[in-house]
């Protein structure tokens, strides 16, 4: 097979000129005569690579002098465990919204170690919306309020931030950020598994305002803990070298290309070339109501399963791969992260079109 247009929703693609350049220096990195696999986190060569990768990643999302910035491992999944750990020395209630299966997997997490209070939750509508939020829902004395900024399930998405007041809010990011502008300082925490918009899986970014470092419980291991990553520089023990590799060729290319600024611009152009076909379709239907819609992850389904079917297959033929929607929701899933095109978001329109001329 050919070119495909890749609609996974994660691990995602990654721009071509990033595979290109990290296909230039796969076997001699810069004239070292190694990999950047192969290469020692602790040389000197490697810290340019880490500290570069965080240099590039603050100016990016504009991040304030009084965060750190950490790359660990185990996904934003272990994030669900590190965040009470980390959190809940003071306070053994977090407050969370939940809005999908990521939410539901983080508030599992937090009831092993302390009292996760759901304030809100969409799940009476198969969350296709995201839950009005108001301060007066949340507990002043939670130790953080947890959200998912964008639902890469259920393709919904928040618009408005909730407040919080002096209640830290807690952010999994991993399918939107560096997608849209937003002001970290809003945020106590943010994280992000990389396999969406930041490079390829095995790296996870933590964003954490510095006086939230000594709020941990005394049992959290030392490995789980964000000060004693903060203290080594996210070289506790060995990082994934090469996925925070791909993340700086990432960010170079982010900024190249505009930074997030116009990458939003970018990511609301595709989505609205979607959505309007959808919201024209006579087959074809957006699962999410209009004003939650993600501009990341776009849902929508046939009539019949045997026409999904059809379209996935026909689809997977014509060189768009990956539109299988989660078996929660069913029928198509199409991710259109920072990496997606435009020319591959209006090549899909036009055979959605095609199909839907040829089983009306």
């Amino acid at each position: 097979m050919g070119k495909v247009y890749n609609f996974s929703a994660g691990p995602s693609m990654l721009p071509e000129e990033v595979l290109a350049e990290a296909a230039s220096e796969l076997q001699d990195y810069q004239g070292s005569g190694m990999s950047v696999m192969e290469m020692s986190h602790r040389s000197a060569l490697y810290m340019e690579i880490i500290n570069h990768a965080e240099q590039q990643l603050r100016s990016l999302m504009e991040i304030p002098h009084n965060y750190k910035v950490l790359f660990v491992q185990g996904g934003a999944s272990l994030q669900f465990a590190m965040v009470p750990l980390n959190l809940m020395a003071k306070s053994s209630t977090a407050d969370y919204v939940n809005t999908g299966m990521w939410s539901k997997k983080a508030i599992a997490e937090c009831k092993k170690f302390g009292n996760a209070n759901v304030v809100a939750t969409s799940e009476d509508k198969n969350f296709n919306y995201i839950p009005a939020l108001s301060k007066d829902m949340f507990d002043s004395q939670a130790a953080y309020v947890h959200i998912t900024t964008n639902n890469t399930i259920f393709g919904t998405r928040y618009t408005q931030l909730p407040d919080t007041g002096d209640v830290p809010l807690v952010a999994d990011m991993s399918s939107n950020i560096l997608s849209e502008k937003l002001d970290v300082s809003k945020f106590g925490i943010i994280y992000a598994g990389a396999q969406k918009n930041i490079g390829p899986a095995g790296v996870t970014v933590v964003i954490i305002r510095e006086d939230l470092l000594d709020q941990r419980m005394e049992t959290v291991p030392s490995l789980l803990n964000y000060q004693i990553q903060a203290e080594n520089g996210s070289m506790y023990n060995t990082p994934p070298c090469y996925s925070i590799y791909i993340a700086k060729l990432v960010f170079g290319w982010l900024k190249r290309n505009g930074g997030v600024e116009v990458m939003q611009k970018r990511n609301e152009e595709k989505a609205k070339v979607l959505y309007d076909f959808l919201d024209e379709s006579k087959l074809f239907t957006a699962t999410v109501q209009p004003q939650y819609r993600s501009l990341m992850n776009v849902p929508f389904v046939l009539p019949q399963e045997q026409l999904n079917d059809a379209f996935i297959k026909q689809a997977t033929t014509a060189g768009f791969v990956n539109l299988k929607g989660h078996r929660s929701v069913g029928g198509m899933r199409a991710s259109i992260y920072n990496a997606m095109t435009l020319e591959g978001v209006q090549k899909l329109v036009q055979f959605m079109k095609q199909f839907e001329s040829q089983n009306r």
